[in-house]
């Protein structure tokens, strides 16, 4: 067990959903908690990162900085996914590598698995056959960041792993109506449905494709556990492993769910003029329960924290 109590312990994109939550859980724990702000430095900088790292010299790494966005975003700015996104990770990474980090922990995302894997998507799936062309972008730049922790570990022994979550929901969250991803974006078009009395919503999509998502607290709780816990599957070798509930919901369940959440009465319009994304996306997470993680939060009571802490005015809001 690699133990996080008094360790300096370096977390990236700590202003992000990811991010704050997982500071939260570490300082819990006594983990002494090192950030940076982007005025004070530039992720995708490498000689920034090179020399606040050889000054820091944090023992751990939690890498949770990214460019995110919903399908929307991936295929309007494909090349700012994959040139900011690569570089935040091989810098970190590289400089962990140099300055003797004990330990890296790299936090990815489920779209790495190919579109039509066998669900649910189990880790050794990976690359086996094409991604989903819609976020295909981000899924490169995740996928190459989980490489470059095997790549490390294999040529130079560094203890870093990956963390392949699902989709994310929770406070802090970046609601628009463009570029979120499908909750907050959801959450963002039915209250304002509410509040201006709209008689329906528009869903992009036909509403059909099967989700799984996971409640943000939860995830934190699951990243610190990983951090501390895992070491590599014993039986297939894999440096990354799978975080989720193992349940899943149609688009459309979920839009209705959110209305009961929020109050909204009207009804919904399905616009299959915009694309669905990929048909299904579950992941087994029989590693990590076997592991000894188990989920805390049900999606209902998720999304009643999560509108909650919007009505809070707790998130970012773009146009």
């Amino acid at each position: 067990m690699y133990e996080v109590t008094g360790k300096k312990i370096f977390v990236a994109g700590h202003k992000g959903m990811v991010g704050s939550a997982v500071c939260q859980k570490l300082s819990a724990q006594g983990a002494q908690v090192l950030v940076a702000d982007r005025g004070e430095l530039d992720l995708t900088n490498q000689g920034q990162v090179s020399q606040w790292m050889a000054q820091k010299k944090p023992q751990g790494v939690v890498l949770a900085a990214a460019k995110v966005g919903g399908i929307y975003a991936n295929d309007t700015y494909p090349a700012d996914f994959l040139y900011q996104n690569l570089m935040i990770e091989a810098n970190v990474i590289h400089s962990a590598y140099e300055n003797a980090v004990e330990k890296l922990l790299f936090l990815g995302s489920s779209c790495i698995y190919p579109k039509l894997a066998p669900q649910p998507m189990q880790e050794g799936c990976l690359l086996t056959s094409d991604l989903e062309p819609t976020n295909q972008w981000y899924a490169i730049a995740k996928i190459a960041g989980l490489k470059m922790c095997e790549a490390y570990h294999k040529q130079y022994g560094c203890n870093f792993i990956s963390a392949m979550p699902t989709n994310l929901y929770g406070p802090g969250d970046t609601y628009s109506l463009k570029n979120s991803h499908v909750i907050p974006a959801m959450i963002l078009k039915i209250h304002q449905a509410k509040v201006e009395t709209q008689e329906s919503v528009e869903i992009w999509g036909t509403g059909e494709p099967l989700r799984e998502f996971l409640y943000i607290e939860d995830l934190a709780d699951a990243l610190v556990y990983i951090f501390q816990n895992f070491e590599g599957n014993p039986l297939t070798g894999e440096r990354h492993i799978n975080v989720g509930t193992a349940q899943e919901v149609s688009i459309k369940e979920l839009s209705q769910i959110i209305a009961q959440v929020v109050g909204y009465e009207g009804d919904f319009y399905f616009n299959s003029a915009y694309p669905n994304g990929t048909p299904r996306k579950l992941l087994d997470t029989s590693a990590l329960n076997t592991l000894g993680w188990e989920p805390q939060h049900s999606l209902v009571q998720g999304l009643e924290k999560t509108y909650q802490a919007f009505l809070d005015g707790a998130g970012r809001f773009d146009s």
